[in-house]
């Protein structure tokens, strides 16, 4: 990119009804858009990952959930509910961390984060639990797709909430993206001194997700925000870009 972007404007889009599985998402995010008098049409989308799962039914009754051995011993130890330690450990490739009653895995899809990302809050019911989306890549990509139109494409970043090594605190990132380049390459380009950038390469759909979560409250109801205004460019998925590879990852 060698222009400074410009201003940037993150409306929010609420009044969206609560989410079943099967509910096709486009149409009422393009209602939602129009009700806020905002263009979709060469804007970026912020999605939370929690109206994605429950629309693609990524749901389950803790009461369905019968606990392994190794589920039950974790419960145990940390003071936890061994139905919902047995859903983090069907979600979970392994786990990286356990402790003060925080189970740190790392999901199929190769996030590293509390309990693979299952949470029970803003869920339909008191004993469900909402996973991740099995790819939210391909979501961000059939979102993308429905929405984009001849008037311009609109990218689209699914996000939720990570906690942070050495940090304390909750910060939206982004779980899958498409219609945009998930991470900006400025090596090779020079900064305002003259001095070659190496390494320098900004991650755009997280810094996007961000941004949104500062709308994105549990409690607003806010599930979607357009950012209008961003120079988006490129295209790619947040598991081929955003995902350190293990062999160069210092702290695997």
């Amino acid at each position: 990119m060698t222009r400074a972007p410009g201003p940037i404007r993150l409306v929010p889009l609420g009044g969206l009804p609560e989410i079943a599985p099967g509910t096709d998402l486009a149409p009422l995010i393009c209602g939602a858009a129009e009700a806020a008098g905002v263009s979709l049409a060469g804007n970026p989308i912020v999605v939370c990952q929690k109206i994605v799962s429950k629309a693609e039914g990524r749901l389950v009754a803790l009461a369905d959930v019968a606990p392994g051995e190794e589920a039950v011993e974790i419960a145990r130890a940390h003071d936890r509910d061994p139905r919902q330690v047995e859903v983090v450990l069907r979600e979970s490739r392994r786990i990286v961390r356990r402790g003060h009653g925080v189970l740190i895995t790392e999901t199929r899809h190769g996030f590293v984060c509390a309990n693979a990302g299952v949470d029970l809050s803003n869920a339909p019911g008191p004993e469900i639990a909402v996973l991740l989306p099995e790819d939210p890549d391909a979501s961000a990509r059939r979102l993308h797709d429905a929405l984009s139109g001849p008037d311009g494409a609109t990218p689209v970043v699914i996000s939720d909430t990570f906690g942070r090594p050495w940090r304390e605190g909750l910060v939206d990132v982004a779980l899958g993206s498409a219609g945009l380049a998930p991470i900006r390459d400025d090596r090779g380009s020079r900064d305002r001194a003259g001095r070659e950038l190496l390494v320098t390469q900004p991650a755009t759909a997280d810094q996007l997700a961000a941004a949104a979560g500062l709308l994105m409250w549990k409690s607003a109801g806010i599930p979607v925000v357009v950012v209008e205004g961003f120079p988006f460019e490129g295209d790619g998925t947040v598991r081929d870009r955003l995902l350190r590879d293990p062999e160069t990852d210092l702290f695997r």
